[in-house]
C-alpha cells in the first residue's frame, strides 16, 4: 500500500519532528494535539527546522514554505478521515497510547495503519486494545527525528506482514534507514543502550571515574557523545520509563544503579530541566556533586576500576542475545547501532567490533567482569558456543560474520 497522506498525534518535540520529516518527503501530514497552543508550538518547531536549512543554504525560502504548507495543523481527530497512516507520539504511557488509538480507529479508513512511536512498550498489548490489531505496528523514530536516520519497525504478534512491509517502504520514502525488529522489551537499540548507560552510572557511584572522565573515554572510543551527555539530551525521565520496562522483562541484569534514582528524585532530567549530570541553565554544580557524593556514600562497592570495555561489553553481550533470540540479524544489529547510536563507522558495528576484538577475548573479559560485578555481565550462551567452536571472529575468518583470508 502506498502512503499518500499521514497523520501525527502529539505535537511535542518528537511529533513535530516526525511531521517535518514527512513533509520534507513531499507528503501532506496532519499534526494534531489536544489544544491550539500545543499545535502552534509544534508548527513553530517545524518552521525552525526549515529556517535552519535555509540559513545553511540547503534549500530556498520558497521551497521551505512549500514544505511547511504540507503540514496541516489540527485539534480534531476527524482530520484523520483520509490518511493512510497515523503515527502517535504521545507520552510513554500504555493507557494514553491505547486511548489515542481507540479514539481514531473508527475515523481513519479501514486500510489505515496505526503506528506507534513508542521506544519500549509492547506493540502487541497496544494493538490488543484496538479493533484492528493487525494494522498496529511500531515505528520508532530516534531523537532528533529530523537528523537521525534509523527507524525501528516492530510488528506485534497480530500485525499483518504487509503492514510491516508497508512501513519499511514508507520509512525509505522518508529517506530513513528502517530495521525490522521482532518484538521484545526495549526493542533493539534501547535494549543495547541501557546496559551501557547503566554501567556508566555504576562506575560513577563506585568512584571508578568522574562524569567527565567517563564521557571523555566514550568519545575517545569513537561514540558521538558520552553516556551522561546522552542521558542529559534524551531526558532522564524518558530513560527511567524505558528501564522499568527492561527491568520487568529481563530481571536483575537490568537493575538500575542507585545513582539514577538520586538524580530522578531531584528532577534533574537534563537539558529540559536546566540541569542533569551537567549544568545548563542551572549552573550550581554543588547540587550535582552532592547527589553523586550521596550515591557514592551508600554504594556497596567503592573504588572499582574503570575501563571503556566495562561500558561497551554489556552492549556487545546484549547484542549477541538479540541475535540469539532472533530479534534481529547480526547485520541489522550493526546497522541499527551505526544509524541509531552513532557507533563508530570505522568499527563497522558492534558485532563487527566484537569479531575484530576476538570473541575469546570478549568472553574472557565478560567472565572477569562477572566475577567482580555480578550477573549483569553473565556471558550470552551463544558467545560461549562460538568460542568453543573456535568461531573467534576475524582472526579465525569466522565469527558473527565471515571474513576472507
Amino acid at each position: 500500500m502506498y502512503i499518500y497522506k499521514a497523520g501525527v498525534i502529539g505535537a511535542g518535540a518528537m511529533g513535530a519532528e516526525i511531521a517535518q520529516v514527512i513533509s520534507y518527503a513531499g507528503l501532506p501530514v496532519v499534526l494534531k494535539d489536544v489544544n491550539q497552543e500545543l499545535v502552534d508550538k509544534g508548527i513553530a518547531k517545524i518552521r525552525a527546522i526549515y529556517d535552519g536549512r535555509v540559513k545553511k543554504g540547503k534549500m530556498s525560502p520558497e521551497d521551505a514554505e512549500k514544505k511547511i504548507a504540507l503540514v496541516i495543523p489540527s485539534t480534531d481527530n476527524n482530520s484523520f478521515k483520509d490518511v493512510d497512516i497515523v503515527i502517535e507520539a504521545v507520552p510513554e504511557k500504555m493507557a494514553i497510547k491505547q486511548k489515542v488509538f481507540q479514539e481514531v480507529q473508527d475515523i481513519v479508513p479501514e486500510t489505515a495503519i496505526l503506528a506507534t512511536n513508542t521506544s519500549a512498550l509492547s506493540i502487541s498489548e497496544l494493538g490488543s486494545a484496538t479493533k484492528r490489531p493487525g494494522r498496529v505496528v511500531g515505528m520508532h523514530f530516534f531523537y532528533p527525528a529530523h537528523v537521525m536516520k534509523l527507524i525501528e519497525v516492530i510488528p506485534g504478534l497480530a500485525t499483518e506482514e504487509e503492514v510491516a512491509a508497508d512501513v519499511m517502504t514508507f520509512s525509505e520514502t522518508l529517506r530513513k534507514i528502517p530495521v525490522k525488529v521482532n518484538e521484545c522489551a526495549g526493542f533493539l537499540v534501547n535494549r543495547l543502550l541501557m546496559p551501557y548507560l547503566n554501567e556508566a552510572a555504576f562506575c560513577l557511584q563506585e568512584g571508578a571515574a568522574t562524569v567527565e572522565e567517563i564521557d571523555q573515554a566514550a568519545v575517545a572510543f569513537g561514540l558521538p557523545m558520552g553516556p551522561f551527555t546522552l542521558v542529559d539530551n534524551l531526558g532522564l525521565d524518558i530513560c527511567y520509563d524505558v528501564v522499568q520496562v527492561l527491568l520487568n522483562s529481563y530481571g536483575s541484569r537490568m537493575k538500575p544503579a542507585e545513582l539514577w534514582m538520586h538524580f530522578y528524585e531531584a528532577k534533574r532530567f537534563g537539558r529540559k530541566t536546566g540541569g542533569g549530570f551537567y549544568p545548563y541553565e542551572d549552573t550550581d554544580t554543588s547540587k550535582i556533586k552532592a547527589l553523586i557524593s550521596k550515591a557514592q556514600a551508600t554504594s556497596p562497592k567503592k573504588n572499582t576500576k574503570f575501563s571503556i570495555e566495562r561500558l561497551i561489553y554489556p552492549m556487545v553481550n546484549e547484542a549477541i542475545m538479540c541475535v540469539e533470540e532472533h530479534v534481529s540479524t547480526a547485520a541489522d544489529v550493526d546497522l541499527a547501532m551505526l544509524a541509531g547510536v552513532g557507533f563508530p563507522q570505522e568499527k563497522e558495528g558492534i558485532l563487527h567490533y566484537a569479531d575484530a576484538t576476538g570473541l575469546d577475548k570478549v568472553l574472557a573479559e565478560l567472565m572477569a567482569l562477572h566475577e567482580t560485578h555480578g550477573d549483569r555481565f553473565w556471558p550470552a550462551t551463544s558467545l560461549r558456543r562460538y568460542v568453543a567452536a573456535k568461531f573467534l571472529g576475524k582472526k579465525a575468518s569466522r565469527g558473527f560474520f565471515e571474513y576472507s583470508t
